[in-house]
């Protein structure tokens, strides 16, 4: 097992293990406990009681970060007509069609963060799935990545969307900021990001659907936040 560093042990020395926050407490911590030089990401975690064996209750979705998340996207826009042009002037950095898609294909050329298609453009993108796919970068309708109101996908691409989607075990994961964000915008976030969460619960969940909540910066410790810290 890899030892931790020095910095990483000194900055978990600050959490009390096995206690739960409240998420202002937390969000205080995890930017006393960023252990790197660089503006480290914060990320939210969340651990669900879903069956995912069961299709309504695999989630799957993307939010608009009130506060953003510090992050530049850059975003690819699969598009024709006026579509494509909407999107030029929605502020995209890369609009085309075909031409594209064979740079990504025959070029491995990955220069974007997100990619917007029009729903006609989906058939040309299929043969790309099995490259785009494992990078979390297909066009998704649940996502709103694939749509006619791409100037809409665009401005909330740049403006702080977050997508999010839950693995096998009910685990679920999200950028919500940096630490050189403020409290309050990091609180904003975070909170916007667990309401998400609560609305979309599936119907057919039985008992406690969040089991555990805690957030961390990059390469930093965890930090467990007390579910009650929430407002539904």
């Amino acid at each position: 097992m890899k030892k931790k560093s020095r910095k990483y042990q000194e900055a978990a020395s600050k959490i009390e293990k096995g206690k739960a926050y409240t998420k202002e407490e937390a969000v205080k911590l995890v930017k006393e406990t960023s252990i790197t030089k660089f503006d480290s990401s914060v990320e939210v975690a969340m651990n669900l009681n879903l069956d995912t064996k069961k299709a309504d209750q695999q989630l799957r979705g993307a939010i608009v970060l009130p506060k953003g998340t510090g992050k530049t996207n850059r975003v690819l826009v699969i598009a024709k007509g006026d579509n494509a042009k909407a999107a030029v002037a929605a502020g995209a950095d890369y609009v085309g069609d075909q031409d594209y898609l064979e740079k990504i294909e025959k070029e491995n050329w990955f220069e974007f963060d997100t990619m917007i298609a029009t729903p006609d453009m989906m058939p040309l993108l299929g043969k790309l799935g099995r490259v785009l796919g494992p990078k979390g970068l297909m066009p998704n309708p649940k996502t709103g990545t694939v749509t006619t109101d791409v100037a809409k996908a665009v401005t909330e691409a740049k403006a702080g969307r977050v997508e999010y989607r839950t693995d096998s075990y009910g685990n679920i994961h999200a950028l919500i900021g940096k630490v050189s964000f403020s409290e309050e915008d990091l609180l904003a976030n975070l909170q916007a990001f667990v309401s998400q969460i609560i609305k979309i619960k599936p119907t057919t969940v039985k008992g406690d659907y969040i089991k555990n909540i805690s957030i961390s910066s990059t390469m930093g410790p965890g930090i467990k936040i007390a579910i009650n810290s929430f407002d539904k």
